[in-house]
């Protein structure tokens, strides 16, 4: 019987002859078995049948290898916690089980779930920056959307005001540079005179 983490080549063990293999335990149910090395990483951690069983739920089970917490950050910069069906903030939850981390933050704050139309906005505007004191509670979307413009104009106003002070650095620089010529050229008037 082989060894956890003993490796062989696939011609040793009946299997594919150019391709290495490990032996491994899933991590859910224990069985052993060789696993397929690729570049350098095991192809799978564990067994068909537990992957069968726990697919599509690579987040919520704390034991399966894929488990990040809890957590995962959506492609729009915003942390989603999972939640238990028997957590007190489950009916806040989306379809995948999970809320996003700054409504809840807010909820647990108030000690009560969140109705579905009020917004939590992020006052500095970063969207993973969950503490309380960034947090603040809106009671529709109509109010959240002004503060949002605002926000965006005032970032476009910071970004040009940022642009015209380096250029009005470049040009006072620019400036100093012509009346020192300008200064030189007419002392070399003085010396040489007209010729």
């Amino acid at each position: 019987m082989p060894v956890i983490g003993e490796i062989q080549r696939g011609k040793a063990i009946e299997k594919n002859p150019y391709v290495l293999f490990t032996w491994l335990a899933c991590p859910l149910c224990g069985k052993e078995r060789w696993v397929q090395i690729i570049k350098g990483n095991t192809r799978s951690k564990c067994c068909r049948s537990c992957a069968q069983k726990n697919r599509g739920k690579r987040f919520t089970l704390k034991g399966h290898p894929n488990w990040r917490g809890g957590k995962y950050k959506t492609k729009y910069g915003y942390i989603v916690v999972r939640l238990s069906p028997d957590d007190f903030f489950y009916p806040m939850a989306r379809g995948d089980n999970g809320v996003f981390e700054h409504r809840l933050i807010m909820a647990k704050y108030l000690n009560r779930c969140l109705l579905r139309w009020e917004v939590v906005h992020h006052k500095n505007g970063i969207k993973d920056d969950n503490r309380i004191e960034n947090l603040q509670l809106l009671p529709s979307s109509i109010k959240h959307l002004p503060s949002q413009s605002i926000q965006r104009e005032l970032a476009k106003r910071d970004k040009r005001i940022a642009g015209l002070e380096k250029r009005i650095i470049l040009l006072e620089a620019e400036n100093t540079l012509i009346k020192k010529n300008l200064e030189n050229s007419d002392k070399l008037d003085l010396v040489y005179g007209d010729f």
